[in-house]
């Protein structure tokens, strides 16, 4: 063998443990969950918790739900911090599935709410929606899939460029920190047109990027003036607010 081609496969070679490296040093380096979003993990009086694999199910113990919202979480963040505000939202009477993304992108599993959908075929409606990055993908997803959901939700979000969503007839919150300094503001302005007609738009006062989880700081955020229960309460109402509005209410 050839000196210099031996030297490119050590090249290769070395590129590629760095590469497994580093997918794995990201992985373990997720934000949260902290520990109060761990003990949402757990089942309750009001609401079962049932780990599916790629999707985590929070379902109401008192009544039986028509409409199930699939939640997609924001990059590099644990899947696992969103259990508490799903745990609100599931406890009012909806099924709430959060998808667990291959490291903890959601550009990675944007067609993950197929399995969802696919295994709970007693659900009459479906909303999707995700916190920032995840909030882009869940609207990718319901830009080619509005037979199958009936409702969008954008926390800290905003579509990208090419899913426009402007002639849907989808149902869509969006709701953001007021303290929020991860999102770009310029960007959600100028998106503003691509969402569809009637869509909810509602600053949370005192609010920022991070506290729609339970994952603790976040690089470059503002500091909230309010605390992340009191956040995640106003949110889960406006979220409900959605869901009844899907349902016909």
């Amino acid at each position: 063998m050839k000196k210099s081609l031996k030297i490119a496969l050590i090249i290769i070679g070395v590129v590629v443990i760095l590469g497994i490296i580093g997918l794995i040093t990201w992985e373990l380096t997720t934000l949260g969950p902290a520990n109060d979003a761990l003990a949402a993990m757990e089942s309750n009086a009001n609401v079962t918790v049932q780990d599916k694999g790629n999707f985590i199910v929070f379902t109401p113990t008192p009544v039986k739900p028509i409409t199930g919202f699939i939640f997609y979480p924001g990059g590099h963040v644990d899947y696992r911090s969103y259990a508490p505000i799903a745990q609100e939202i599931a406890r009012r009477g909806y099924m709430v599935s959060i998808v667990r993304m291959p490291l903890s992108l959601a550009v990675f599993g944007v067609n993950t709410a197929d399995e969802v959908i696919t295994a709970n075929p007693d659900i009459h409606y479906w909303v999707i929606g995700g916190h920032s990055l995840g909030g882009s993908m869940a609207a990718s997803y319901a830009q080619k899939h509005t037979d199958k959901v009936q409702g969008l939700v954008f926390w800290a979000s905003y579509p990208g460029t090419s899913d426009n969503l402007s002639s849907t007839s989808l149902k869509c919150l969006s709701t953001y920190g007021s303290s929020d300094e991860v999102l770009k503001r310029d960007n959600f302005n100028a998106t503003s047109y691509l969402l569809p007609p009637g869509t909810i738009i509602q600053v949370i006062q005192g609010g920022n990027h991070a506290r729609f989880g339970n994952y603790g700081l976040q690089p470059g955020d503002g500091t909230a003036t309010i605390s992340a229960r009191d956040q995640q309460a106003q949110a889960a109402d406006l979220t409900v607010r959605l869901l009844r509005a899907v349902e016909g209410e």
